[in-house]
């Protein structure tokens, strides 16, 4: 597939502190690292394959959902110049170079992954979260359960709101002077993030 330029003017290479110099764009080249390679090469077959039932541990499922091959697609053309770029100048030095498009997804592609991931940290530090303490609490549903939490989004919302209900009621109980204030005057903040799979992408529910 031809590469396909799209002149923009990028003001990159930040500066930073005072008589340092930019550093360079470095492509990170994905199609050299072996997730890469591995996904290239066994990635129609394993569809094929699973869309036969024939994948061990696959149940009764059959044909993997139209997002699944869209994800695996989209990373196999995350950083290849082939599938598009951007043209970026920089006012700095006064070069230009190419930035090869990435595809964006949520659930295959390493770099985007943590991009995203780094970009929420951020958010919810800069501009959601309270300059109180904060506490994580993981809950992991029983394998009979999940079934129907990744199926019914009302099953899914109905958890999530008792497992909140739980905690605050564990912070009330626990947190010293909380008898004498009003219950309904006592509330949470919580951002909740769903974990849909495991370490061997098998269906799990976090």
């Amino acid at each position: 597939m031809p590469a396909t330029a799209r002149p923009t003017q990028a003001h990159s290479h930040a500066g930073g502190q005072a008589g340092t110099k930019p550093k360079p764009y470095n492509p990170r080249h994905p199609e050299r690292t072996l997730l890469y390679q591995t996904i290239a090469e066994h990635f129609e077959t394993w569809h094929e394959l699973a869309s036969a039932g024939r994948v061990d541990g696959q149940g009764d499922h059959h044909t993997p959902k139209p997002y699944v091959r869209q994800a695996f697609r989209k990373y196999l053309e995350c950083g290849i110049f082939a599938h598009g770029f951007a043209r970026a100048w920089c006012d700095d030095c006064g070069h230009d170079y190419f930035v090869a498009y990435s595809c964006k997804g949520r659930g295959v592609c390493p770099s985007c992954n943590t991009r995203r991931m780094v970009e929420t940290a951020a958010h919810l530090c800069d501009h959601v979260f309270p300059r109180l303490p904060v506490r994580q609490w993981v809950l992991s549903v029983p394998k009979r359960l999940r079934y129907f939490m990744q199926r019914d989004g009302a099953v899914l919302n109905m958890v999530l709101r008792i497992f909140l209900r739980v905690i605050a009621q564990t912070l009330q109980t626990h947190s010293p002077g909380a008898a004498q204030v009003d219950k309904a005057a006592l509330h949470i903040g919580a951002v909740a993030f769903i974990h849909r799979f495991g370490s061997r992408i098998g269906n799990s529910t976090a």
